[in-house]
Order: C-alpha cells, then sequence, then structure tokens
C-alpha cells in the first residue's frame, strides 16, 4: 500500500497485456507490434531475421573501446609463483578479457563459463544506455573502497524483472565478453556455457549470432534434483550449452570409461583362475550383476571369448541405404539373413570382422548375424542428457573448506567430466566468471588423473561477500577470496596425496638427511598458480587534448617519466610482457639488472643501463630490448650509441 493514487495508464496497459501479451517485448508495449495487429499498414522497419536488444549498439561500443589497464603480480597470494603455469586474475572480467587478447589470442582450448541466470535477483556490470555514457561507466568500474575492493553498489546492478530491458541488460553484459572469449579460443577451442529457463532462448541467438548457428554442437540437458518450490511443473533441469570456434575440426567426442576399465581388471583377474572362456564369461556375469548399479551402460559387455571380453553389436544399418551382400553361414553352408535396411559395414570390412573371429553367427542362416565389439575398443560418448545432484558438489566443497561458504557451486566432477571429452594433456582452460573456483578444482583433479598438465585461467570480480553470510564470518571478504583459498586447499590436498609417507628404514644420519632433501625437493613439485590483479596501467599516458594553462606542466612531466608513482618494477615487466605478446607464464630470469623473458627472446631494462649491459644483450642477441626512457636521462650519448648498435645487430630498441 503507498500513498499515489492509481495509474491509470499503467492499469490499462496490464489489462492489455492480459488479452494481447504479443504487443508487449519486456514488458514494454511494442508501438511497431500495435500498429501491425489494427491496421492495414504494415511495415516493420529493418526487418530481417536477427538479436536484436535496447543497448546493442552500446555494448558493442564498449567492446570496443580499448583498455589500458594492466595486471599486478601478487606473489605473497599465490602457490610456486616464478614456476606455476596456472593463473588466477582479480578483476572486472570485461577488461581482464581485453587485457588478454594480444598474449593470448587464439591460445584457448576451453572455455567454461556459469554466468549469471538472469533470474531477477542476479547482480552484474552491464552497460546501460538508459542511465549512462560508456564513459560514465568506463568510470564506474574502476570504483574501489579504501582497501582496493570494487564497490558493490558502484559496480554490481541488480537487474530486476520489474526493469523495463531486463533481458536487454543481460545481453549488454554478456554480449562483448562472449565476442572477446571468442578471439581468445583456439580454432579447434570449444566453450561450454551453464545456464537455466530464463535465458537459454537468448544465449542460443546470441551464440549463433557470435560463433555461428553452423558451430552449434549441442543444448545437453543436465538433469538436477527437484525443485522444492515448484510453480506448475517442478523444474529438475538446466542446460550446458556448447558450441566450437570450427566445427569442421571435430569428430565425436569420446572418452575412456572408468566402467570399462573396472570389467577389464575383473577379467585380468579371472582369466588365470579359469581355464576356458566359458567359465570365465559365467564368474564375470555373476560379478557384473552383483554391481549393476555402479557398472550401467555397460552391463551388456558380458560375453567372453579368446580374445576377451566383448558385446554382440547390431548389423544392421540405422537408416535405409545400408550394404547389401552374401554372407554363407559356416554351419549351414546357407546365405544368412540380411537386415531390411542393409548391412552397416561394406563387404570388405565384414569379411575381416569374419576373418578376425569378431563376428557371432546363429544356430542357423535364419539368425542376424552380430559384429562382437571388444571391450577394450569401447569408450564412453559425450551425452545430451545427464544426471547431477548438486547437493554432492555442497557438501564436498563444504567439507574443503571447514564450512558452508558457498551456496549452489558447480559441481567439480560434472566439470572434469566434460574436460575428459574436450581438453587434452597440455590445453588451457578458461573461466571468466570462476565464482567459487570450480573449474580450477576440476582441472587440477583432471590432471590428476590422468597425469596432465592442462592449465587453467581463472578471472573473478572482488566482489564483496554479505556481511551476514557464512564466508564473511568466515573472514572471506570477496568472492575472490573464496576461489583463492579453494585453489589452496585443493593443491594441498593433492600433494597430500601424493606424499603420503612411506615406511622407511633409516640406517644413518646421512641417509636421514637425503631423505629430509627430498621431501623438500618434493613439497617444491606439484601445482600452484600465479595470482594477479587488474590494475590501471604502471605508466602514465600522455593525452594532449587535456593540455591547459593549469596542467601543461603535470602534462610535460608525463612526457618526460611515464611511470606511475605507485608502479613497481615486477608490475612494470608484466605489463610490458603482456603488452608485446607475451603471456604471464612465460619463463622469466633477473640477471645483471635485466629481465630476460622467454628464453632471452626480448630483454627489459627496468633499473640502471649502461655500455655492459648493451654488450650482454647484443651477445644474448634478443628479438627486442625495451628500456624506460628515464635510464637514459642526461645521457644522451649512451642511448644514441644503443640505438646504432642494437640496429647493427638486428635488435628491435623501445623506449617507454
Amino acid at each position: 500500500m503507498d500513498g499515489d493514487s492509481l495509474d491509470i495508464v499503467q492499469t490499462n496497459l496490464e489489462k492489455l497485456k492480459q488479452f494481447l501479451p504479443e504487443l508487449f517485448a519486456e514488458d514494454q508495449l511494442d508501438w511497431e507490434k500495435l500498429r501491425a495487429t489494427f491496421s492495414n499498414d504494415i511495415n516493420f522497419s529493418n526487418e530481417r531475421y536477427v538479436l536484436n536488444w535496447a543497448g546493442k549498439s552500446d555494448a558493442f561500443k564498449i567492446l570496443q573501446v580499448p583498455t589500458t589497464a594492466t595486471l599486478q603480480p601478487q606473489p605473497e597470494e599465490s602457490i610456486h609463483f616464478d614456476t606455476a603455469e596456472n593463473l588466477f586474475i582479480e578483476g572486472e572480467n570485461l577488461e581482464v578479457l581485453k587485457v588478454l587478447q594480444r598474449s593470448y589470442h587464439g591460445k584457448i582450448k576451453v572455455i567454461c563459463i556459469d554466468p549469471p541466470y538472469n533470474t531477477g535477483s542476479d547482480s552484474f556490470v552491464y552497460p546501460d544506455k538508459f542511465s549512462e555514457k560508456k564513459e560514465d561507466y568506463l568510470k564506474r568500474i574502476g570504483e574501489k573502497d579504501e582497501e582496493g575492493n570494487l564497490m558493490k553498489d558502484g559496480l554490481f546492478r541488480k537487474n530486476s524483472k520489474d526493469s523495463g530491458h531486463f533481458h536487454s541488460n543481460w545481453l549488454s553484459m554478456m554480449y562483448p565478453r562472449l565476442f572477446l572469449a571468442k578471439n581468445l579460443l583456439r580454432d579447434d577451442g570449444v566453450i561450454l556455457i551453464h545456464i537455466d529457463d530464463n535465458e537459454i532462448h537468448n544465449l542460443r541467438l546470441l551464440m549463433n549470432e557470435i560463433f555461428g548457428e553452423e558451430n552449434f554442437i549441442s543444448q545437453v540437458v543436465i538433469e538436477t534434483a527437484t525443485d522444492n518450490n515448484p510453480s506448475l511443473i517442478a523444474n529438475e533441469h538446466e542446460y550446458l550449452l556448447v558450441y566450437c570456434k570450427n566445427k569442421s575440426l571435430h569428430s565425436v567426442w569420446k572418452k575412456d570409461s572408468e566402467k570399462a576399465d573396472r570389467i577389464k581388471q575383473k577379467y585380468a583377474e579371472l582369466k588365470p583362475v579359469w581355464d576356458d572362456p566359458q567359465s570365465i564369461q559365467i564368474e564375470l556375469r555373476k560379478w557384473i550383476n552383483q554391481n549393476k548399479e555402479s557398472l550401467s551402460g555397460f552391463l551388456h559387455y558380458n560375453n567372453v571369448d579368446e580374445k576377451g571380453v566383448f558385446h554382440d553389436a547390431d548389423i544392421a544399418n540405422p537408416k535405409f541405404g545400408g550394404y547389401f551382400y552374401e554372407v554363407v553361414h559356416p554351419v549351414t553352408g546357407k546365405a544368412c539373413k540380411i537386415p531390411e535396411k542393409g548391412f552397416r559395414y561394406p563387404e570388405d570390412t565384414l569379411k575381416k570382422l569374419i576373418n578376425d573371429g569378431d563376428v557371432v553367427f546363429g544356430e542357423d542362416e535364419t539368425v542376424l548375424i552380430k559384429p562382437k565389439k571388444r571391450l577394450e575398443d569401447s569408450k564412453e560418448s559425450f551425452r545430451s542428457v545427464i544426471y547431477n545432484d548438486g547437493r554432492a558438489a555442497s557438501k564436498r566443497l563444504s567439507d574443503l573448506m571447514g564450512r558452508d561458504i558457498f551456496k549452489f557451486p558447480k559441481d567439480e566432477l560434472l566439470e572434469k567430466s566434460f574436460l575428459e571429452f574436450v581438453a587434452d594433456k597440455n590445453d588451457i582452460i578458461l573461466d571468466f566468471f570462476a565464482g567459487s573456483g570450480t573449474t580450477a578444482h576440476a582441472v587440477l583433479e583432471q590432471n590428476k588423473t590422468d597425469n596432465g598438465n592442462r592449465k587453467f585461467i581463472l578471472v573473478q570480480l572482488p566482489e564483496l561477500c554479505e556481511e551476514k553470510s557464512e564466508a564473511f564470518k568466515a573472514g572471506y571478504k570477496t568472492i575472490a577470496d573464496i576461489s583463492k583459498e579453494r585453489i589452496r586447499r585443493v593443491i594441498k590436498k593433492i600433494r597430500n596425496e601424493n606424499n603420503k609417507p612411506e615406511k622407511l628404514i633409516v640406517k644413518s644420519s646421512k641417509e636421514l638427511t637425503d631423505l629430509l632433501i627430498a621431501n623438500i625437493e618434493k613439497e617444491s613439485e606439484g601445482p600452484g598458480f600465479k595470482v594477479f590483479k587488474l590494475i590501471p596501467s604502471n605508466f602514465r599516458i600522455w593525452r594532449g587534448s587535456e593540455i591547459n594553462a593549469e596542467n601543461l606542466l603535470q602534462q610535460l612531466d608525463i612526457f618526460t617519466n611515464p611511470v606511475n608513482e605507485t608502479g613497481s618494477a615486477q608490475g612494470m615487466l608484466y605489463e610490458l610482457m603482456l603488452k608485446s605478446g607475451y603471456s604471464l607464464t612465460d619463463k622469466v630470469v633477473f640477471a645483471d639488472n635485466l629481465y630476460f623473458v622467454n628464453d632471452g627472446e626480448i630483454v627489459i631494462a627496468l633499473h640502471n643501463i649502461n655500455e655492459s649491459m648493451i654488450r650482454q644483450v647484443i651477445v644474448t642477441n634478443p628479438k627486442k630490448l625495451i628500456a624506460l626512457d628515464k635510464l637514459f636521462a642526461g645521457n644522451d650519448q649512451l642511448k644514441t650509441n644503443t640505438m646504432l648498435q642494437l640496429k647493427d645487430a638486428g635488435i628491435d630498441f623501445k623506449t617507454i
């Protein structure tokens, strides 16, 4: 109840919407549709099949605005900072994606994200042409509190369903991020997006526009636990939307099966005990029957012959247009029955299967023959319907973190199963809506499973935790803090599992010393991760348009000394690496006051410069030397000589 009188216009609109809902879009009356419905003068402007929304042009402008931001290393928050190949980046993900464009363009194999579902209670960053200019937006995303955390009130906006641009705001948030993400994917890259019914329809259209409809793979249904608060229908599913950058570079996605491995192991146990395949088959079938639930999907692998375990597959072609030819029964000598749609294999292929003992014949020619599908050749397919009860994932995360500090985390085992299908052992996986860090957890677990070397890049806003939340009470100020701590604990857990103490008999003090050294070396091995934070550039920017009588001296100072007062050598190093196209994990060696990047491919001078150092650079023969211009202050002759010597040596020379 309020003190305002009845809103006549709004009341009439609600009545109109009740009877003619097709005239409305995002709760706003569409005048063009109204005229088309009640007039013979039907003329839709810009008539074509396209996804459009209020604010799309502004979202595209935000995408095109370059950034001068950089990433500041945080060794104290990292594990094995100098050698780690995994990355956690704390910052607004649109700006981070822009920062990564030069160094990671075309290098990411898998992107797996869980963006806001736009349920009506989500808060997220989006450019909004109806309330601000893009300059104001860029200013807003840089607002921080006294401790450097992004201010929730200034940065995040609750996208209420009462908004007249509810879907438009979400699309404006997603569009530039997905556009930039595509640039980072390899040509054979894959993107997997978690979503639900609120925006799946719009996301499909958005992905078709950015990735191309021809690169759509599947809209996977993830069956979940029953909704405790159903309306008309109990909601029991979410989606995983899957696209490729270039679908033509992919074949069927399959992976090795743990269930198949269990059957193989049981067969290996039975084979030395029983003399003949028939006896092994009887015992194997008993065991499979006792483990039906855990072996579902592989129960039919219960036949045994001299070559091993198999199941009798279907010889019939699934569609009309199969192969028709004569196959003679080995006992009756008559032609075997041919499936209605023909055989699924060419004649030469089937002959080879028969010769190799990989075909089951019936009692006589009236029974269809069946090919033997060997257990060792079995693979698990990426299916379009998956069951996942998220409550188990919540329990595992609570156990890992010591308390329930993050609601509804994604299941790391589910994410791990996706990686088994789409990520090879040395691939890079990106998640720029990192949340609690599930993707990093999945990557680390998958590497542990198959001894892989996959790398993750996670990006997460330092979104403030609610003061009443369990996370805040536990000492986590931001969501990013939760994610980082989860990664640390997963790494520690994996190390503890890999470094279980063995019972050793130490005979001498030397053996004890050697053992202690070995344990220290072992502790320094294993996974780690580097933490970076999004910050303004370490270098002050020359803005000629801002020169006036009041700030002329300040602008001249920027021109002669572009380094920010707060800029650190390590920060400048990584900024120059990024803007030179090098990754944040490329090897850096500091020697003779010079930074040698990627095995000396480029050299960076940030502390001082002299003739001896220039000679060392020439001996190293890098592609480029980058030096702060202020290092040559008062010594123009050294700078001139450096330019000439490096030019003669074929080394590019840049000063900042």
